[in-house]
């Protein structure tokens, strides 16, 4: 499974990496730091799954997720934010986001997520 990570912390996206390169099945194919550089390359790549933030430069996650949600197949999306906020949450599930977790108390939920989309018979794509 093809994922792919948008954060503006280098920290964080690291962090994301280092835990998903240690599952099985799992490749990160990208990451970006900012919303138009994230369009562009997740429009490009075309990954089974997305790591989302929803604060970042040149936009926000929840205007990434719109786009990308456009096109077919569209990825999985994975919110995960500072802000788990109820309007946050709202919009983002508003949008087609799949999961919305908190980055302070959730984190270790992400690998539960891609664990069990990849488990999931849910259409991903395995190859393109």
């Amino acid at each position: 499974m093809r994922v792919f990570i948008v954060d503006d912390s280098d920290l964080l996206r690291q962090r994301l990496g280092a835990m998903l390169s240690q599952m099985q099945g799992i490749e990160v194919v990208g990451e970006a730091r900012d919303a138009l550089e994230a369009t562009k390359l997740i429009l490009n790549l075309k990954p089974d799954v997305v790591i989302l933030d929803i604060r970042m430069p040149a936009g926000s996650g929840i205007d990434v997720l719109e786009n990308i949600k456009r096109v077919r197949p569209a990825p999985k999306v994975i919110m995960l934010t500072n802000y788990p906020y109820p309007q946050y949450r709202k919009k983002a599930e508003d949008a087609g986001a799949e999961f919305f977790f908190d980055k302070a108390t959730e984190f270790d939920k992400v690998a539960e997520a891609v664990e069990g989309l990849r488990n999931a018979d849910c259409g991903l794509r395995t190859t393109d």
